[in-house]
This record gives C-alpha cells, sequence and structure tokens, in this order.
C-alpha cells in the first residue's frame, strides 16, 4: 500500500491537487422555488432540490461514488481499479503532537479542501501557479452517536494567525496572520500534499481547538469529470456572466454547462454579485446541490456510473485511514441514515476587516464570542440544530467588532516592555487599546471586566485562545482589560 500511495504521489506533484468546489452557505435558503431554479430545474417541489442527506454525501469528497458503489453489483476488477484511484497521504506523521485534545471521543472531524492548483488544466486558470492553493475548506463534524453532523464552512478570505509549518525544504515558516488558504500554499511549496494538508490542519485546530481526525481534498480535473459523466448540469444565472479570471462567458438565463464552463462557474468570484467568497460559496453550493440530485437520477446505466465513479475517485486525496473505498463507504455508512433535520450547514460567523482595519477591503475576520461557541459545541459534541444556527446568523447582523473594544494592558511577567509590545499585537488585529503598565504578577493570561462590556471581553478572549475571562467590581469603567501571563505568546500566535 505504501509503494503504490507513493507512486500515485509522486505523479502528481509539481502543482498539487485541483480544486474541489463543495461548500455550504449558510446565509441562504436553500429549500424555495428560486433556489432549485438558480441550480437548474423547474422550480417544481421535489424536481431538482437535493436533499440535505445526499448534500453532505456529496461534500465529504466522492463518498456519493462510494454509496453509488456499493448497490452497483461492479466486478473485482473494478472494484480494484476505483480502489486504486484514490490518493494517500501519511498526513498523521507530519502533525507532530503539540494538537488539541478529542474531548468527544467517537465524534469524527473531517477536514475536507478543495485544491485550486492549475495542475491538467493546460496552462488555463493561471499557467504561472506552481504552487497549491486550496479553495474550498470545511470541516465536517460527525456525532458520536452518529444521530447528527454539522459542516463549517471557512471563507478563504478568513484573516486568522497561521502557525509555523514545515515548507519541505528544510525550513519552517514563521507564525503570522493572513488569509486562512495561505495555510495550504505553505506547506506544499513541495508539492508534498501531506505537508499541504498538515498545516491546514494545525491552522485550523489552532484557530478552532477542534481535533482533526481525517482530511480529504478533491481536484480539478475529478470535478470536471464528474460533470462531464452526468452530461453537464444546469444552472440560471439571473445576470450574464463575464469573467476572464474563470475564462468564463454565460448568458442570463438557463443553460446546460459541463467541461470548463462548468469548472469556471463554480470558479468565479468578481463578475457576480458583490464578488466576496461568499457568494461564490453560495454558487457553489447550490451546484453541487444539483450535481448530487442528477448523479442519483440519471447514474443507471453501467458505463455512466463507471465514468463518474472513475473521476470521483480519481479526483480523491486523503489521508491514510481513508485510502480505500472499503474506508469511505464505512464512513458513508456513519451519516447515510442521519435525519434531514440533524444536518446542518453553517459558515463560520464573520464580518469585514475593514471595520478593524479600514486599510483592509480584502478579508473577514470570525465573529467572536460566536465563533468560539460554535467551536466549543462541536468539540464537546453538543449539537447546535437550526436554532443554534439561526442565532448565529441573527447575530451576525450586528457584531461586536475588535475596533469597538476599548483595551487596557497590564503586563503581569517579569519582561520589560511586554505590555507595549502585546498593545502593538492587539492594535494590528483592529482592537483601541487606551492604557498600558505593569500589573499584578500572573502565571495566565486573563481578561477582567466591569459590569456590562461581558460581550467585549469575550471578543478579546476569543482572538487568545484558551484565554478565561471574569467579572471584577474593581475593573476600570468603560475598558476591559487583559493581564498578560507569559503563556500570551502561544496564545497570541
Amino acid at each position: 500500500m505504501h509503494d503504490r500511495t507513493t507512486h500515485r504521489q509522486a505523479a502528481r506533484r509539481g502543482n498539487g491537487n485541483g480544486r474541489g468546489p463543495a461548500e455550504e452557505n449558510g446565509e441562504r435558503a436553500t429549500g424555495g422555488r428560486a433556489e432549485r431554479r438558480r441550480a437548474g430545474g423547474s422550480g417544481k417541489p421535489g424536481k431538482t432540490r437535493m436533499t440535505r442527506r445526499g448534500r453532505i454525501v456529496a461534500w465529504t469528497g466522492g463518498v456519493v461514488g462510494v454509496l453509488l458503489l456499493g448497490t452497483a453489483g461492479t466486478g473485482v476488477w473494478v472494484y480494484q481499479h476505483l480502489n486504486g484511484n484514490i490518493h494517500g497521504a501519511d498526513v498523521n506523521s507530519e502533525l507532530g503532537g503539540d494538537r488539541p485534545v478529542n474531548l468527544s471521543p467517537g465524534s469524527k472531524n473531517i477536514l475536507v479542501v478543495g485544491s485550486d492548483s492549475r495542475a491538467g488544466t493546460g496552462g488555463k486558470y493561471g499557467s504561472g501557479l506552481t504552487t497549491m492553493q486550496s479553495d474550498t475548506l470545511m470541516v465536517l463534524h460527525i456525532s458520536a452517536d452518529h444521530k447528527w453532523a454539522t459542516a463549517v464552512s471557512f471563507p478563504r478570505d478568513s484573516w486568522v494567525p497561521i502557525p509555523a509549518c514545515d515548507k519541505g525544504d528544510g525550513t519552517q515558516s514563521a507564525p503570522h496572520h493572513f488569509k486562512i488558504n495561505e495555510a495550504y500554499t505553505i506547506g506544499g511549496l513541495s508539492g508534498d500534499v501531506a505537508k499541504a494538508a498538515a498545516c491546514s490542519i494545525k491552522t485550523v485546530e489552532k484557530n478552532t481547538g477542534l481535533r482533526i481526525d481525517h482530511f480529504v481534498s478533491v481536484d480539478f480535473q475529478g470535478f470536471k469529470g464528474m460533470v462531464n459523466a452526468l452530461g453537464g448540469i444546469e444552472v440560471c444565472p439571473k445576470h450574464a456572466i463575464h469573467d476572464k479570471k474563470a475564462h468564463l462567458d454565460l448568458e442570463a438565463g438557463c443553460q446546460n454547462i459541463q467541461d470548463e464552463k462548468a469548472l469556471g462557474y463554480v470558479r468565479t468570484r468578481y463578475s457576480v454579485g458583490d464578488g466576496s467568497d461568499l457568494g461564490r460559496i453560495g454558487r457553489q453550493q447550490e451546484f453541487m446541490k444539483a450535481l448530487g440530485k442528477k448523479a442519483q437520477e440519471k447514474l443507471t446505466s453501467p458505463t455512466a456510473l463507471y465514468g463518474f465513479l472513475d473521476s470521483a475517485t480519481k479526483s480523491l486525496t486523503t489521508d491514510t485511514g481513508l485510502d480505500s473505498i472499503n474506508a469511505l463507504t464505512s464512513l458513508a455508512s456513519t451519516v447515510k441514515d442521519i435525519p434531514s433535520d440533524r444536518l446542518t450547514f453553517l459558515t463560520v460567523p464573520t464580518y469585514p476587516r475593514e471595520a478593524d482595519v479600514p486599510t483592509d477591503k480584502a478579508n473577514v475576520v470570525w465573529q467572536y464570542p460566536q465563533a468560539a461557541e460554535l467551536f466549543g459545541d462541536l468539540a464537546h459534541d453538543r449539537e447546535i440544530g437550526a436554532a443554534g444556527k439561526q442565532k448565529f446568523a441573527d447575530a451576525q447582523k450586528n457584531p461586536v467588532t475588535a475596533r469597538s473594544v476599548r483595551v487596557r494592558v497590564l503586563n503581569g511577567t517579569v519582561t520589560k516592555g511586554l505590555a507595549a509590545d502585546v498593545a502593538q499585537k492587539l492594535r494590528q488585529l483592529g482592537f483601541t487599546v487606551v492604557f498600558t503598565d505593569n500589573g499584578p504578577s500572573t502565571d495566565t493570561t486573563t481578561v477582567s471586566y466591569p459590569p456590562g462590556l461581558k460581550t467585549q471581553a469575550e471578543v478579546l478572549a476569543g482572538r487568545l485562545p484558551g484565554t478565561k475571562t471574569k467579572e471584577s467590581a474593581q475593573a476600570v469603567p468603560g475598558a476591559v482589560t487583559l493581564t498578560v501571563g507569559p503563556d500570551f505568546s502561544a496564545k497570541a500566535g
């Protein structure tokens, strides 16, 4: 198995894997007639809408193909061929030991990445790009009792701390803040998908506190092959789309698309709507719903089924714990019977970083304390459900920004000048620092606040993982107080 995996990885190195468009838009309703028409079809109930069960199958990186395979009665040779298509990467050996503790044994967190490299595209979509790029990024949490699941998408423009990662040339990157999708690029500089996956996992684990159990990546060419095997997918854009970057020219109205047009449709961003990554997540969501529904309806002939499964399995790279048909089938069996009303899909709550740093008009930041609550629920295997999703959506309408939080910084260590250094880091994150000084000695970094400023304290603590907050009647009114302990550097990244 090791020799086969190594050979397949070597054959795909250089530009890495391609992209997988499967993403979820937590901001859109998915049951209405207008949504069904945008994805394709007549708008009649049940005609084009893919069930939530179908969506979760599609979004676990081609597990829909595995489920179809299990009922297709295929022969041994076909099984072996499809099994051999799946690429395995020894991700665990790259992660080290400094990882979150699994707080809910039996549950699973699967990181799904759509790799946006240019491998196999014939020089299209940026022929000069030689690094691996992650476009889609989401975590699928499957509960320990297998009775519910939640999928959380991370906009690739999320501005987050990225930890030090192995770049594959004997050196490590320095910890820094940047777009979350850069982690995959840093780890993949040498063309090693295991290192690319490891850097993404480290970044997600650092920012969420979730222990990632498995990794799945889907590529460009596999996506196109799946669409082509189905004879294309119908989309119904309201306005014409002319996007040079995505190599896409579509007129308004319903039309069947495949091959490069299908790829361009899920890639397009700047020429549609508000040009945001959140908008693209929504379009990808609708496209994948339509693709999954058509797969369920159309793959009845052995030839069409084989073409779809061949493309689906070729598109997959997984950790070595999932790199077989049997392993993916086992994973699929844990989610296929989850009731549709207990599958929750959402995007991590965000707001434009421009609200904190006026010069940054390109990125978003995660909204706290809501993001911390979301990740805490998943870490402890607490179901979020429709009510929780709505609560996060409602809170996102009026975020408490970092810029609105007034912070006093006190140095609780013997390190001289630490309060000023911390204050500078907080200003870079957008916080309003109003005071610095030496403070009482402390072993751990804490945030204290006067009555009425609990949310502001949680916003600050949310950016410093593991930091505790406490109300204090002695706290200075109008500001929260950060007392810096010797553990601050690890928290701040």
